[in-house]
């Protein structure tokens, strides 16, 4: 039996090969999105294996870090790509990913970044929505009007800087995401602790992260629960600021996801 699995599993991959499917990161298509007020914003797009347009589909979106922020429309695929393009993954949770790039002077989600050694980083209550966020979601309403997405199965996750992102779309857009996957993150308690959208949280941290301080991910844990939201929290000891790399390996990290809906 395990013969026979590897068998079809080896040739698919040569099939999808043949097709030009790569089975990572290369395969995301490279797009830009022009807003209504003329702002661009470069993104990258995987659609599902054998994707039919007269369908609906999941869709995930994954907001990268502050170091992959730029203009060459590749560097947010750096973490991540690779694992949702697997063919695996693509064959188990078909999915529309969209991914897009944040440019280099500005951030997902406005907060303020430490001015010294020793001062945590501040989440405002109210903030305006950043220019590259407000896009984001100009983009993932134009896919939604196309008709190609399952409204009641759209995901979002992303790791430090698109971690804060992750929290701050779903706290703009109650109603929209079915689960949020925010990895070593971290948001506004008071905004946290008013939410009453229906959105599922997987929380990741790493215990020893001297970047984005392990207590941000404990507090929203523990301010979403307090607000009657599902939620829950992993955390891995030992683990700097790359826990992105545990979250990404955890077997249940995409299934978790698919599992919900609105």
């Amino acid at each position: 039996m395990r013969t026979t699995r590897i068998f079809l599993a080896l040739s698919l991959c040569l099939l999808l090969s043949a097709m030009g499917y790569a089975g990572d990161k290369t395969s995301f298509l490279k797009k830009q999105f022009t807003t209504r007020n003329g702002y661009k914003l470069n993104y990258r797009i995987l659609y599902p294996l054998n994707y039919d347009a007269g369908k609906q589909y999941p869709l995930i979106l994954f907001l990268h870090g502050a170091g992959e922020r730029g203009s060459d429309n590749e560097a947010q695929l750096l973490h991540g790509g690779d694992m949702f393009a697997s063919y695996e993954n693509q064959s188990k949770y078909p999915a529309i990913i969209i991914a897009p790039q944040c440019p280099a002077d500005i951030w997902w989600s406005s907060y303020q970044r430490p001015e010294k050694e020793g001062d945590k980083r501040v989440y405002p209550y109210s903030t305006p929505v950043t220019k590259p966020m407000a896009a984001v979601q100009e983009l993932l309403n134009a896919y939604i009007a196309k008709g190609v997405v399952d409204t009641k199965r759209i995901y979002v996750t992303g790791l430090s800087m698109g971690a804060m992102g992750t929290f701050d779309i779903v706290l703009r857009n109650p109603g929209k995401f079915a689960t949020a996957s925010p990895i070593c993150g971290g948001a506004n308690l008071q905004r946290l602790s008013q939410f009453k959208g229906k959105t599922a949280f997987s929380i990741y941290h790493g215990a020893a992260d001297p970047v984005v301080d392990v207590q941000f991910s404990r507090d929203a844990y523990e301010a979403l629960k307090k607000a009657g939201v599902e939620v829950r929290y992993k955390e891995y000891p030992g683990v700097e600021h790359n826990s992105w790399d545990n979250a990404f390996a955890e077997p249940d990290y995409l299934s978790w996801m698919f599992r919900h809906s609105l």
